[in-house]
């Protein structure tokens, strides 16, 4: 049952009937949330705005059906953004799970590399495309990475924090312990194929609230066996940082 914890969500849900309504009816058991946020918080570049965690968690909070809301995201200790996250993580009571972000130094440096080698440039694209490349192309952008190495850049720093398995864990631990009937989960990432199949077959319904776009096509392929996508665009204005709120109209 959807009880408007704010005012403000209650004057949005008034133009909103028809999505309320279909959340009402998918989340009509017991339900559990598990937001990937590493996966998540790209979708903005997609979509157009961005997902704003006060107004995510009083919008979720609204249906008394979730019983939890667990929430995944590496930690950067120093970092403005990282900082500021799992801040609004705590403060918005999230089950907030974390752990440090890897750094990874991966080297470009071509002086002891033969001009048409694929030795560099195959930490950064995946050998089935470098196959498709001409020799002219690596040639070209060893020679860039060269340029770089002019301006004394011998490497280049990458980041890393996957949570695919302490979610497929706690899904199926769930699962087992018989704490939800219904599963949210909040990613389009390919590794969630097998825990979801399992929770299908245990006789649980399972959701992703996605942008459809972004759902890969292991995922997608499971909707012939029952699992649901449901467009995050439908509750943008009810999610959405304050400001993009008047941009453009979400369907309904």
């Amino acid at each position: 049952m959807f009880t408007p914890k704010t005012v403000k969500i209650e004057n949005i849900a008034k133009n909103k009937q028809r999505v309320i309504k279909q959340l009402n009816n998918i989340l009509s058991a017991k339900t559990r949330v598990y937001i990937d946020y590493a996966n998540v918080r790209p979708w903005s570049e997609k979509l157009g705005w961005h997902i704003e965690l006060r107004r995510l968690k009083q919008f979720l909070d609204s249906f008394d059906t979730i019983e939890a809301v667990n929430f995944y995201n590496g930690y950067l200790a120093g970092d403005e953004r990282s900082e500021k996250e799992k801040t609004e993580a705590e403060n918005n009571k999230y089950f907030l799970r974390t752990k440090p972000v890897k750094i990874m130094e991966l080297s470009i440096d071509v002086s002891s590399i033969l001009p048409d080698s694929t030795v560099l440039i195959s930490q950064f694209i995946r050998r089935a495309l470098l196959k498709k490349y001409e020799i002219t192309t690596i040639e070209y952008l060893n020679e860039r990475f060269k340029d770089m190495n002019k301006k004394g850049e011998y490497f280049i720093k990458d980041m890393k924090c996957n949570f695919d398995v302490e979610i497929g864990v706690d899904m199926l631990l769930d699962c087992e312990r018989n704490s939800a009937e219904t599963f949210i989960l909040w990613s389009g990432d390919s590794d969630f194929a097998d825990p979801i199949e399992k929770l299908m077959s245990a006789g649980k319904k399972v959701i992703l609230f996605a942008t459809v776009r972004k759902v890969s096509k292991e995922l997608s392929t499971l909707v012939e066996k029952g699992l649901m996508i449901f467009d995050i665009q439908k509750i943008r204005d009810f999610i959405c940082w304050k400001r993009e709120l008047e941009r453009k109209e979400d369907p309904r």
